[in-house]
């Protein structure tokens, strides 16, 4: 177990000697670090009075005609260009004519219950700019139509943060903190198996007691410990920020997970290529493959850390579990893969 140990101590100490390394665990640093000023940044780029500043006058709302006028007067206080219609249909027309570019239409129902019901065009950036400009002027008529069935609530006393800043951080920040420590090991991986090829040095470290799958495991196992440790002062940064993690201990293990394999995955490619370019080629692409593909499942690592950092209560061990069963399938295909090396 010496020989072992002794190539993890080596390939953690060349970490140091990696400018490109040193400097993405730097920014993920910088990230952790200040991340409330990062999120306040981000999140000035969704202020709808921002963009209403600028914007917001050349948009034409249709309303459809209501019992009063408060809607289409709180939008026009907030610089909104206002076309009231008679009807719906009429409105419906003056929409697909491009004559405004949305309509809201309030209709209320025998119940005397009022709906507020918004059409808008299909394409997506002029949809997501009128959602913003208009929300504020929704949720005062919002209030309105409250008041006036004498329901008060007192918004100044709710607590909690804002839900785009509640997604921000659950569904990017901490997913991309605790990831990307994962894909920083697989490229370390790859440099540290092909430089043994690349310089011949392989079949001097192989001299040792050391088999070619302890070889490759103890490369494995320094990339998953410089992840572990990025990924724990990563997640303590975030809570000396005011963030509020849950499941901190299963969002460790599945980092690991991850990083587990990620670094198995580069291995497998920098086994059978033998050469660093091709390797971090393929790395890379196997690596967008990947993420682009979980994004499609219901059990993709980011949908489950993000769920336990809010505390799911669908959400546990055995989601993680179902990423380590891969991860031991995927080592154990490295294992029988790795005598090509020496073949």
């Amino acid at each position: 177990m010496i020989p072992f140990f002794a190539v993890v101590k080596r390939e953690l100490a060349s970490v140091i000697r990696d400018r490109t390394i040193v400097i993405s665990i730097l920014i993920q640093l910088f990230i952790a670090s200040f991340s409330s000023a990062l999120l306040l940044g981000m999140l000035s780029l969704y202020d709808s009075d921002t963009i209403m500043n600028f914007g917001g006058a050349g948009i034409k709302i249709g309303v459809v005609n209501s019992s009063d006028n408060t809607l289409a007067s709180l939008m026009e206080e907030r610089g909104l260009t206002v076309v009231q219609y008679p009807t719906l249909s009429e409105a419906q027309a003056a929409f697909f004519s491009n004559q405004v570019s949305a309509v809201v239409d309030t209709p209320t129902n025998e119940n005397g219950i009022t709906q507020i019901k918004l059409y808008l065009p299909e394409l997506d950036a002029i949809s997501s700019l009128i959602r913003m400009v208009i929300q504020e002027p929704l949720k005062q008529y919002e209030n309105y139509l409250r008041s006036q069935k004498g329901i008060e609530v007192r918004y100044t006393d709710l607590k909690g943060k804002p839900s785009t800043s509640f997604e921000f951080v659950y569904s990017v920040l901490i997913p991309m903190l605790m990831f990307f420590p994962a894909f920083v090991s697989g490229s370390m991986a790859v440099d540290s198996l092909t430089e043994e090829v690349e310089n011949k040095t392989l079949q001097t470290l192989l001299s040792t007691p050391l088999s070619i799958n302890g070889m490759v495991g103890a490369k494995t196992l320094a990339s998953v410990i410089l992840s572990f440790v990025q990924c724990a002062a990563w997640l303590a940064l975030l809570q000396m920020n005011g963030i509020a993690i849950q499941n901190t201990g299963w969002i460790l293990l599945l980092a690991v997970i991850i990083a587990g394999i990620t670094s198995t995955a580069a291995m497998l490619g920098a086994v059978m290529l033998q050469d660093r370019e091709r390797s971090q080629f393929i790395y890379s692409l196997l690596l967008l493959a990947g993420a682009g593909i979980s994004t499609l499942l219901n059990t993709s690592p980011i949908t489950a850390l993000s769920r336990l950092a809010i505390g799911d209560a669908y959400t546990n061990g055995w989601n993680v579990a179902l990423f380590a069963v891969f991860f031991v399938a995927l080592y154990f295909l490295l294992t029988k893969m790795s005598r090509r090396l020496i073949a």
